[in-house]
Protein backbone atom coordinates (compact mmCIF):
# COMPACT_ATOMS: atom_id res chain seq x y z
CA UNK A 1 0.00 0.00 0.00
CA UNK A 2 1.01 3.61 -0.59
CA UNK A 3 -0.60 5.03 2.53
CA UNK A 4 -0.93 8.78 2.10
CA UNK A 5 1.61 9.07 -0.73
CA UNK A 6 0.80 11.92 -3.12
CA UNK A 7 1.29 11.01 -6.78
CA UNK A 8 0.67 13.24 -9.80
CA UNK A 9 0.11 12.11 -13.38
CA UNK A 10 0.44 14.30 -16.47
CA UNK A 11 -3.14 13.84 -17.60
CA UNK A 12 -6.40 15.69 -17.15
CA UNK A 13 -8.94 14.35 -14.65
CA UNK A 14 -11.12 13.06 -17.52
CA UNK A 15 -8.21 11.03 -18.89
CA UNK A 16 -6.91 9.86 -15.52
CA UNK A 17 -9.79 7.71 -14.26
CA UNK A 18 -7.74 4.49 -14.34
CA UNK A 19 -4.86 6.13 -12.49
CA UNK A 20 -7.17 7.68 -9.88
CA UNK A 21 -8.80 4.29 -9.28
CA UNK A 22 -5.42 2.55 -8.87
CA UNK A 23 -4.18 5.27 -6.51
CA UNK A 24 -7.29 5.11 -4.33
CA UNK A 25 -7.14 1.30 -4.18
CA UNK A 26 -3.59 1.66 -2.85
CA UNK A 27 -4.49 4.42 -0.35
CA UNK A 28 -2.51 7.01 -2.30
CA UNK A 29 -3.59 10.59 -3.08
CA UNK A 30 -3.89 11.11 -6.86
CA UNK A 31 -3.35 14.47 -8.57
CA UNK A 32 -4.24 14.69 -12.27
CA UNK A 33 -2.32 17.46 -14.05
CA UNK A 34 -3.67 18.59 -17.43
CA UNK A 35 -0.32 19.21 -19.09
CA UNK A 36 -1.07 19.49 -22.80
CA UNK A 37 -3.86 20.67 -25.06
CA UNK A 38 -4.67 19.18 -28.42
CA UNK A 39 -5.58 21.70 -31.08
CA UNK A 40 -7.36 20.13 -34.03
CA UNK A 41 -6.33 21.22 -37.50
CA UNK A 42 -10.03 21.66 -38.28
CA UNK A 43 -12.71 20.09 -40.42
CA UNK A 44 -10.34 19.61 -43.36
CA UNK A 45 -8.67 16.63 -41.62
CA UNK A 46 -11.57 14.38 -42.61
CA UNK A 47 -11.46 15.29 -46.29
CA UNK A 48 -7.67 15.06 -46.24
CA UNK A 49 -7.86 11.56 -44.75
CA UNK A 50 -10.52 10.42 -47.22
CA UNK A 51 -8.58 11.85 -50.16
CA UNK A 52 -5.40 10.08 -49.06
CA UNK A 53 -7.26 6.78 -48.72
CA UNK A 54 -8.64 7.23 -52.23
CA UNK A 55 -5.38 8.27 -53.89
CA UNK A 56 -2.91 6.13 -51.92
CA UNK A 57 -5.13 3.06 -51.41
CA UNK A 58 -3.46 1.97 -48.12
CA UNK A 59 -3.61 -1.65 -46.99
CA UNK A 60 -3.51 -0.73 -43.31
CA UNK A 61 -4.55 2.14 -41.08
CA UNK A 62 -2.69 2.53 -37.79
CA UNK A 63 -4.07 4.43 -34.80
CA UNK A 64 -1.54 5.38 -32.12
CA UNK A 65 -3.84 7.02 -29.55
CA UNK A 66 -7.47 7.23 -28.52
CA UNK A 67 -7.16 11.00 -28.95
CA UNK A 68 -6.42 10.63 -32.67
CA UNK A 69 -9.43 8.31 -33.02
CA UNK A 70 -11.75 10.71 -31.19
CA UNK A 71 -10.64 13.83 -33.04
CA UNK A 72 -10.95 12.21 -36.47
CA UNK A 73 -14.30 10.49 -35.95
CA UNK A 74 -15.95 13.27 -33.93
CA UNK A 75 -14.97 15.77 -36.62
CA UNK A 76 -16.48 13.48 -39.25
CA UNK A 77 -19.71 13.29 -37.23
CA UNK A 78 -19.87 17.07 -36.94
CA UNK A 79 -19.62 17.58 -40.72
CA UNK A 80 -21.87 14.66 -41.71
CA UNK A 81 -19.09 12.47 -43.09
CA UNK A 82 -19.05 9.82 -40.39
CA UNK A 83 -20.32 6.86 -42.42
CA UNK A 84 -17.97 7.67 -45.30
CA UNK A 85 -15.01 7.78 -42.90
CA UNK A 86 -16.16 4.61 -41.17
CA UNK A 87 -16.29 2.79 -44.51
CA UNK A 88 -12.90 4.13 -45.62
CA UNK A 89 -11.22 2.90 -42.41
CA UNK A 90 -13.09 -0.43 -42.48
CA UNK A 91 -11.78 -1.06 -45.99
CA UNK A 92 -8.26 -1.18 -44.54
CA UNK A 93 -6.83 -3.64 -42.05
CA UNK A 94 -6.86 -1.70 -38.78
CA UNK A 95 -4.04 -1.76 -36.23
CA UNK A 96 -4.37 -0.16 -32.80
CA UNK A 97 -1.38 0.60 -30.58
CA UNK A 98 -3.09 -0.72 -27.44
CA UNK A 99 -6.27 -1.52 -25.47
CA UNK A 100 -7.48 2.04 -24.85
CA UNK A 101 -7.16 2.94 -28.52
CA UNK A 102 -8.86 -0.34 -29.47
CA UNK A 103 -11.81 0.44 -27.21
CA UNK A 104 -12.09 3.90 -28.73
CA UNK A 105 -12.14 2.48 -32.28
CA UNK A 106 -14.77 -0.09 -31.30
CA UNK A 107 -16.95 2.69 -29.88
CA UNK A 108 -17.07 4.18 -33.39
CA UNK A 109 -17.96 0.82 -34.94
CA UNK A 110 -14.46 0.00 -36.21
CA UNK A 111 -13.17 -3.57 -36.01
CA UNK A 112 -9.53 -3.81 -34.93
CA UNK A 113 -7.56 -6.51 -36.76
CA UNK A 114 -4.20 -6.15 -35.04
CA UNK A 115 -2.96 -5.01 -31.64
CA UNK A 116 0.72 -5.47 -30.71
CA UNK A 117 1.75 -7.14 -27.45
CA UNK A 118 4.08 -4.22 -26.77
CA UNK A 119 1.85 -1.11 -26.66
CA UNK A 120 4.25 1.29 -28.37
CA UNK A 121 5.64 2.34 -31.74
CA UNK A 122 8.25 -0.40 -31.35
CA UNK A 123 5.42 -2.87 -30.78
CA UNK A 124 3.68 -1.69 -33.95
CA UNK A 125 6.89 -2.35 -35.87
CA UNK A 126 7.19 -5.81 -34.31
CA UNK A 127 3.60 -6.62 -35.22
CA UNK A 128 4.13 -5.60 -38.85
CA UNK A 129 7.26 -7.76 -38.99
CA UNK A 130 5.28 -10.75 -37.75
CA UNK A 131 2.45 -10.37 -40.24
CA UNK A 132 4.88 -10.09 -43.17
CA UNK A 133 3.61 -6.76 -44.51
CA UNK A 134 6.62 -6.00 -46.72
CA UNK A 135 5.51 -4.01 -49.77
CA UNK A 136 2.25 -2.91 -48.14
CA UNK A 137 1.11 0.68 -47.57
CA UNK A 138 0.06 2.16 -44.24
CA UNK A 139 -1.81 5.36 -43.35
CA UNK A 140 -1.22 6.83 -39.89
CA UNK A 141 -3.42 9.69 -38.61
CA UNK A 142 -1.53 11.30 -35.71
CA UNK A 143 -0.22 14.37 -33.90
CA UNK A 144 1.72 17.09 -35.66
CA UNK A 145 4.21 16.89 -32.76
CA UNK A 146 5.06 13.25 -33.49
CA UNK A 147 8.62 12.22 -34.18
CA UNK A 148 9.69 10.28 -37.27
CA UNK A 149 10.66 7.07 -35.44
CA UNK A 150 7.71 4.89 -36.49
CA UNK A 151 7.76 6.03 -40.11
CA UNK A 152 11.49 5.31 -40.36
CA UNK A 153 11.06 1.94 -38.61
CA UNK A 154 8.30 0.82 -40.98
CA UNK A 155 10.24 2.08 -44.00
CA UNK A 156 13.17 -0.13 -42.92
CA UNK A 157 10.84 -3.11 -42.77
CA UNK A 158 9.78 -2.33 -46.34
CA UNK A 159 6.43 -0.67 -45.68
CA UNK A 160 5.32 2.54 -47.38
CA UNK A 161 3.97 5.07 -44.86
CA UNK A 162 1.53 7.93 -45.41
CA UNK A 163 1.09 10.21 -42.38
CA UNK A 164 -1.66 12.75 -41.83
CA UNK A 165 -1.45 15.22 -38.94
CA UNK A 166 -4.79 15.71 -37.23
CA UNK A 167 -3.82 18.07 -34.43
CA UNK A 168 -1.04 20.06 -32.81
CA UNK A 169 0.04 19.91 -29.18
CA UNK A 170 0.70 22.86 -26.86
CA UNK A 171 1.21 23.30 -23.11
CA UNK A 172 -2.05 23.49 -21.15
CA UNK A 173 -3.00 27.14 -20.86
CA UNK A 174 -5.44 27.36 -17.92
CA UNK A 175 -3.12 26.21 -15.14
CA UNK A 176 -5.44 27.19 -12.26
CA UNK A 177 -6.11 23.44 -11.96
CA UNK A 178 -2.43 23.14 -10.95
CA UNK A 179 -2.78 25.32 -7.85
CA UNK A 180 -3.21 22.42 -5.41
CA UNK A 181 -0.20 20.64 -6.88
CA UNK A 182 1.86 23.84 -6.84
CA UNK A 183 1.19 24.33 -3.14
CA UNK A 184 2.07 20.74 -2.21
CA UNK A 185 5.12 20.77 -4.47
CA UNK A 186 6.42 23.97 -2.86
CA UNK A 187 6.09 22.28 0.55
CA UNK A 188 7.87 19.11 -0.65
CA UNK A 189 4.68 17.12 -0.09
CA UNK A 190 4.55 15.44 -3.53
CA UNK A 191 6.03 11.93 -3.58
CA UNK A 192 6.02 11.10 -7.27
CA UNK A 193 5.08 12.12 -10.81
CA UNK A 194 4.11 9.83 -13.70
CA UNK A 195 4.88 11.24 -17.15
CA UNK A 196 2.66 9.81 -19.90
CA UNK A 197 4.15 11.21 -23.12
CA UNK A 198 7.04 13.23 -24.49
CA UNK A 199 4.63 16.13 -25.08
CA UNK A 200 3.48 16.00 -21.46
CA UNK A 201 7.11 16.21 -20.29
CA UNK A 202 7.59 19.36 -22.37
CA UNK A 203 4.29 20.79 -21.12
CA UNK A 204 5.10 20.02 -17.48
CA UNK A 205 8.43 21.82 -17.62
CA UNK A 206 7.03 24.76 -19.60
CA UNK A 207 4.40 25.28 -16.91
CA UNK A 208 6.64 24.68 -13.89
CA UNK A 209 9.53 26.81 -15.17
CA UNK A 210 7.23 29.83 -14.85
CA UNK A 211 7.38 29.29 -11.06
CA UNK A 212 10.93 28.03 -10.55
CA UNK A 213 14.44 28.56 -11.79
CA UNK A 214 15.52 25.49 -13.71
CA UNK A 215 18.18 24.45 -11.19
CA UNK A 216 15.72 24.79 -8.30
CA UNK A 217 13.07 22.79 -10.15
CA UNK A 218 15.53 20.01 -11.02
CA UNK A 219 16.70 19.92 -7.40
CA UNK A 220 13.14 19.56 -6.13
CA UNK A 221 12.28 16.88 -8.71
CA UNK A 222 15.41 14.91 -7.79
CA UNK A 223 13.80 14.21 -4.41
CA UNK A 224 10.69 12.67 -6.03
CA UNK A 225 10.03 9.32 -7.67
CA UNK A 226 9.65 9.98 -11.41
CA UNK A 227 8.21 7.35 -13.74
CA UNK A 228 7.98 7.45 -17.54
CA UNK A 229 5.32 5.40 -19.30
CA UNK A 230 7.71 4.40 -22.10
CA UNK A 231 11.00 5.01 -23.91
CA UNK A 232 10.00 8.10 -25.92
CA UNK A 233 8.76 9.79 -22.77
CA UNK A 234 12.04 8.95 -21.04
CA UNK A 235 14.07 10.33 -23.95
CA UNK A 236 12.37 13.68 -23.42
CA UNK A 237 12.80 13.60 -19.64
CA UNK A 238 16.47 12.71 -20.04
CA UNK A 239 17.04 16.23 -21.41
CA UNK A 240 16.29 17.68 -17.97
CA UNK A 241 18.96 15.75 -16.10
CA UNK A 242 16.72 14.07 -13.51
CA UNK A 243 16.61 10.44 -12.36
CA UNK A 244 13.62 8.38 -13.41
CA UNK A 245 12.31 4.86 -13.91
CA UNK A 246 10.82 3.60 -17.19
CA UNK A 247 7.75 1.39 -16.94
CA UNK A 248 8.30 -2.10 -18.38
CA UNK A 249 4.68 -2.19 -19.56
CA UNK A 250 3.82 0.98 -21.46
CA UNK A 251 0.39 1.53 -19.94
CA UNK A 252 -0.99 3.59 -17.05
CA UNK A 253 -1.28 0.42 -14.96
CA UNK A 254 2.31 -0.51 -15.80
CA UNK A 255 3.54 2.98 -14.90
CA UNK A 256 1.60 2.87 -11.64
CA UNK A 257 3.19 -0.48 -10.76
CA UNK A 258 6.62 1.03 -11.44
CA UNK A 259 5.77 3.98 -9.18
CA UNK A 260 4.53 1.66 -6.45
CA UNK A 261 7.73 -0.41 -6.62
CA UNK A 262 9.86 2.73 -6.48
CA UNK A 263 8.04 4.28 -3.51
CA UNK A 264 7.94 1.05 -1.50
CA UNK A 265 11.50 -0.11 -2.25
Amino acid sequence: MLDGKTIAITRSKDDASEFISLAEQNKAIPIPLPTIELVSKGEKIVDDFLNLVETENPDYSVFLSSKAVKILFDTAKNIGNFEKLQLAVANTSVMSVGPKTTESLKSYGIKVNHEPQNYSSVGVGEEFSQIHAVGKKVIIPRSGASNSFLKELLNKIGIDVVEIHLYDVCAFRDTTQWNGFRELFSQNKVDGVIFTSASSVRGFFEIMLKDYEKSDLIDRLSKLALVCIGPFTSEELKKFDVSYVVSETHTVAGAFDAMKSTLTA
